[in-house]
């Protein structure tokens, strides 16, 4: 006889269902200590940053520049949430566990990044709706008349280099499997740039191109051309494709023990 598929099967595969495998990932990001004092970290400083941005306005006040205000915390911990994701499993060594119950380490990954990618998209949003009652209010208060003109491509392309940013922090995880290191590359990028900016030429040019920071700006700026979109595509292979695709390599392939 035939055994009976338990209920943690997918039906004619023996294996884990994709959806139930991302719950469980989706689970894993918000319930360790650390993951929730960071996703708790980056909802106060977000709220905190768009309040304090709204108290020293000396003009009328802008739904997306006080939403705007929030990327400072957005772009430091959402790469630090995603490192945490992807290296979770070889700090706290239940990789052997995750892997042996699901052998296709490929799902496993695409299930621990998807919501880290999905997270950066709510942390936007939370933000811009964070930014609607600061903007009234301090409209209010000051007898001016607020700006609520935000155009999409703008929204886009600033949700866009968030999502290239936690992108970046689950390239780097995925590389090192070591947290402090990718942690550490992360949040040095923009310093070590400006520094190399500063060599001359040659550093200039470098920076122009393999900085991740500077290559995400015309994405809310407005100022898209071609050579900005070449310089951009170079930074993300550079930071998060060929790390990332490394990464993926080495986590399928390393023996787990």
């Amino acid at each position: 006889m035939t055994p009976a598929l338990t209920p943690e099967q997918e039906p004619g595969t023996g294996h884990i269902p994709f959806g139930r495998l991302l719950r469980a990932e989706t689970r894993k990001l918000f319930d360790t200590r650390s993951s929730m004092i960071m996703t708790g970290l980056m909802a106060v400083l977000a709220l905190a940053l768009v309040a304090g941005r709204a108290a020293v306005l000396t003009e009328p006040p802008k739904l997306f520049t006080l939403a705007g205000s929030a990327a400072i915390a957005l772009g430091i911990l959402l790469p630090v949430l995603a490192v945490l994701t992807v290296t979770a499993e070889w700090s706290h060594r239940t990789a052997l566990t995750t892997f042996a119950l699901e052998p296709r380490r490929a799902r496993v990954l695409a299930a621990k990044c998807l919501p880290a990618l999905g997270t950066a998209v709510v942390a936007c949003l939370f933000a811009l709706a964070a930014a609607v009652p600061a903007t009234a209010v301090t409209a209010t208060v000051r007898g001016v008349e607020p700006s609520w003109n935000v155009a999409p491509q703008t929204v886009l392309g600033w949700i866009t280099v968030m999502v290239l940013m936690t992108a970046q922090g689950l390239a780097m995880g995925l590389l090192l499997l070591n947290a402090p290191a990718a942690i550490v590359i992360c949040m040095a990028g923009t310093a070590l740039w400006s520094f190399v900016a500063q060599l001359g030429e040659t550093g200039e040019t470098l920076a122009a191109w393999l900085d991740l920071n500077a290559t995400t700006n015309p994405l809310m700026g407005g100022t898209w051309t071609w050579e900005a979109a070449a310089r951009l595509a170079t930074s993300v292979l550079a930071w998060i494709v060929i790390p990332g695709g490394l990464g993926f390599l080495r986590v399928v392939r390393k023996d787990v023990n």
